[in-house]
């Protein structure tokens, strides 16, 4: 179960990374344009070759990987839209639930059937998603209708990336397909210059960034870079079967993020909150005992 340890260590600096985005998403720029800048940031990649064994694959693997890693971009950029125009309390909650539930289909339909959870599986993923829902979820804040379709739309294209991602670790070693994948997000990110908005904000004379912000950024996507790498080293271990607990254990995210956050909270949502740990444990457990 290393790839396990694997993917709860991701989600924890995934949560340092999330409080870097707080505090930088407060003020310019704009969500958009900051999706711009993490994808294009992603073509340092290539910085690795000379210090791993990388080697070209088929042309059709190629394209595979590029669609994989412009899933990704378009994922990212549909995720901070909602953040833009709605409250992250509507928004991530739709998105972590219904994100494994996409997953488990594209997984069954791409392995032709073949690829199932026994049932000590559903179980765990059941117990995975209820503590992620129950550790989001806001009583005042319910999930809207208006905000649901910009949920759903990145909730599949993060799963869809996923998938394709598993693929290219199936047919390609760990670091070649990581790099492609990565080059695919870097000239998917290129086309958001068509956008008049982006190329306005990147291309004004005042700095997008302070010194200060800038350093925080830079640090920030260190962080961000180190959990990506994690998390895909998860997805080249996990079996194509239980590559849907990738997206459930991301409840572990926003536990390791409420702690360092360390919010204020009634007795409500203090007991709400332990609840959620509860089922996230437990899903652990059985996955562990899996």
């Amino acid at each position: 179960m290393l790839w396990l340890l694997i993917i709860v260590l991701a989600y924890f600096l995934f949560s340092l990374n999330n409080l870097g985005d707080k505090y930088l998403l407060a003020g310019p720029p704009k969500p958009k344009t900051y999706t711009f800048y993490v994808s294009i940031l992603g073509i340092a990649v290539l910085l690795l070759i000379p210090f791993i064994n990388f080697s070209l694959p088929s042309f059709n693997q190629i394209l595979l990987s590029f669609l994989a890693g412009a899933c990704f971009v378009f994922a990212i950029f549909s995720f901070y839209n909602g953040l833009e125009y709605f409250e992250a309390s509507r928004v991530i909650p739709a998105i972590g639930g219904i994100m494994p539930l996409f997953t488990f289909i594209l997984v069954y339909l791409f392995s032709s059937g073949k690829e199932f959870l026994n049932l000590l599986g559903l179980i765990a993923l059941f117990l995975l998603i209820l503590g992620s829902f129950f550790i989001t979820f806001e009583k005042e804040k319910k999930i809207s209708f208006k905000s649901l379709p910009i949920s759903i739309l990145a909730a599949f294209l993060f799963s869809l990336g996923f998938i394709l991602s598993k693929y290219v670790y199936l047919s390609q070693p760990f670091w070649s397909g990581f790099i492609l994948m990565r080059v695919g997000g870097f000239l998917t990110a290129l086309c958001f210059l068509f956008f008049k908005e982006i190329r306005d904000e990147i291309f004004k004379k005042k700095s997008v960034f302070q010194k200060k912000t800038g350093i925080i950024y830079l640090s920030n996507q260190v962080l961000g870079a180190g959990a990506f790498i994690l998390q895909n080293w998860g997805i080249n271990l996990v079996p194509l079967a239980s590559l849907v607990f990738i997206n459930a254990l991301q409840g572990t995210q926003y536990l390791f993020l409420l702690i360092l956050t360390t919010i204020f909270s009634s007795e409500k949502i203090i007991l709400q909150k332990i609840i959620a740990v509860l089922f996230i444990c437990a899903g652990l457990a059985v996955l562990a005992i899996k």
